[in-house]
């Protein structure tokens, strides 16, 4: 059984922290969210380790905007519901589509420097894009261009305080809604943040994967303390694999950006041949879930562990000017994208599910938010369209900050004192260290969990998960320790809503219900702590 708290406290003999907006995380849900609470509220954000290490940091394509004059939010709002294979919430992609140009818009006014062409923004297309829409900066360094301009709007903000290299261990809720958080120093001290609206920014869950795009820190905190606060979570089966990330001995699965693709890159399996053909009339610009399954098709057939990118046949200054990034960590491992085929395979890169969240970014326990990857907003269904990510942090958390300023005051807490959380102590007949535990977890969710599903392996995950619940049982003092309890939670709500959901559907694919089933399963999976999964009948 998944506890409510993760460690033995007592509010009334910690000391106490009061803000107004509490923000867990950063990348550009956090920081953006924080910005704009800053203009009317006091905000205290805390990061793992800085505002600048987080998700975002690392994108590289580009953001998703109608910018240009041939294209239109109904093209944008198309393109969005057909990548999200039926469960995209219509509300929501019509919000993303027609504020998130006016957010592109704050986000230049904040300090953003996007790449232009001959003085106008420059945009680029991206799979199942229908018009050129991708904003991006200094090439393929997207993610970075943001984080730091906004990281320099909070860091000089009289308003905004931060606290990096803390974790946010737990939520404390009272009375339905939520009234702050547990947060435990560098030092191993704990403080309780009392807060008038709790903000979660926390980013995704790729540690879960062996193999992943994503940096250290993205280990499911959000959602596993949202799921223990008795948050509602939805759609935790669609994980999206990128379909090209480096596959070089040596090298770490680097991110390469689909918009490699999207500026004439082919795929190629390694006899050289191209295979996109077999698999989808958009070829290498198909849905994400479409090219990472043809991908490994290919990568079994031809008895590889890789197939090849090849934009050897575009100019060399083309690609040194719009990929830099890529172009220059390829050097590092001695392959030139001018000349070279890069080898490349599938990586765990993206969590569509995650706290379920109204219009307003709020989640089933009031004052408690959820913003960016962490959050379902229904903006991406079972299939997030590529940048669009981006725009949906900075539309919702705009409109986060407007809900926030109509709360009411935070009542006085009822009581100072919570229950104390009796953790049994006892030595388990496994000792094994954390490391080799989460290791192993992220090998059986590769094999079991990962891009092709069934319901045999599914349940074996499930099996070795329930066994594992044990690590509960013990105190867990270390970061380390909570970041693999945070793992091991969210491990378990992704394989449960795989082994419920029994059709083939966006991200999600089983090898045993290989058909997408409108009928039965056009309906989203909640979960909720110490409550079986119920389906959500689309509105």
């Amino acid at each position: 059984m998944i506890p409510q708290y993760l460690v033995h406290f007592d509010l009334s003999a910690l000391p106490m922290v009061e803000t107004d907006v509490l923000v867990i995380g950063s990348g550009i849900a956090g920081l953006f969210t924080a910005i704009k609470a800053s203009e009317q509220r006091s905000v205290l954000m805390i990061t793992k380790k800085s505002l600048l290490e987080s998700n975002t940091r690392y994108a590289q394509g580009g953001i998703a905007a109608v910018i240009a004059e041939d294209d239109s939010p109904a093209y944008h709002l198309q393109d969005t519901l057909v990548a999200g294979a039926g469960l995209c919430r219509s509300e929501a992609v019509e919000a993303l589509v027609n504020e998130g140009p006016d957010g592109v818009k704050e986000l230049i006014r904040l300090g953003t420097l996007f790449d232009l062409e001959n003085g106008e923004l420059a945009l680029t297309q991206e799979g199942a894009h229908s018009h050129r829409r991708i904003l991006h900066a200094n090439g393929d360094a997207t993610g970075y261009e943001i984080v730091r301009a906004l990281a320099v709007q909070a860091n000089e903000h009289p308003g905004i305080e931060v606290w990096d290299e803390h974790f946010v261990i737990d939520l404390i809720t009272e009375q339905g809604e939520c009234v702050g958080a547990l947060v435990q120093k560098a030092d191993g001290s704990k403080v309780f943040v009392k807060a008038q609206a709790t903000v979660l920014c926390s980013g995704g869950a790729g540690q879960l994967y062996r193999y992943t795009t994503n940096p250290e820190v993205a280990t499911a905190d959000g959602v596993a303390m949202a799921y223990r606060a008795g948050a509602v979570i939805r759609d935790m089966e669609f994980i999206q694999f990128h379909p090209t990330s480096l596959c070089y001995p040596g090298a770490p699965r680097f991110l390469v950006s689909e918009a490699v693709r999207g500026e004439g890159a082919f795929l190629r399996n390694v006899k050289g041949e191209r295979f996109m053909d077999r698999y989808h009339a958009q070829l290498e610009l198909a849905p994400r879930d479409v090219v990472a399954r043809a991908i490994v098709s290919e990568m079994e057939s031809t008895n590889s562990t890789f197939v090849y990118l090849d934009i050897t046949h575009e100019k060399a200054e083309m690609i040194k000017h719009r990929f830099p990034t890529i172009y220059e960590t390829c050097m590092r491992y001695g392959l030139d994208m001018t000349t070279d085929w890069i080898p490349v395979a599938p990586a765990a890169h993206y969590m569509m599910g995650g706290v379920k969240t109204d219009l307003s970014g709020e989640s089933s326990i009031g004052r408690l938010f959820a913003c960016g990857e962490v959050s379902s907003t229904g903006v991406h269904g079972a299939n997030r369209l590529a940048s669009n990510s981006l725009s949906e942090a900075i539309v919702f958390g705009r409109r986060i900050v407007d809900r926030i300023l109509s709360l009411p005051p935070l009542a006085p807490l009822k009581t100072e004192r919570l229950t104390p959380v009796i953790m049994d102590k006892r030595m388990k007949e496994d000792e094994r260290p954390v490391s080799e535990r989460r290791l192993r977890l992220q090998k059986m969710m590769v094999r079991q969990v990962g891009l092709r599903r069934n319901g045999a392996n599914l349940q074996e995950a499930m099996d070795k998960l329930q066994h594992e619940l044990h690590f509960f049982d013990q105190m867990l003092t270390h970061k380390e320790e909570m970041e693999y309890a945070n793992l091991l939670t969210c491990a378990w709500l992704v394989t449960s809503g795989a082994l419920h959901r029994k059709e083939s559907r966006g991200a999600h694919y089983r090898e045993d219900f290989p058909q997408r089933n409108d009928a039965e399963w056009q309906k989203h999976s909640l979960q909720q702590r110490e409550q079986a999964i119920v389906e959500e009948l689309m509105s």
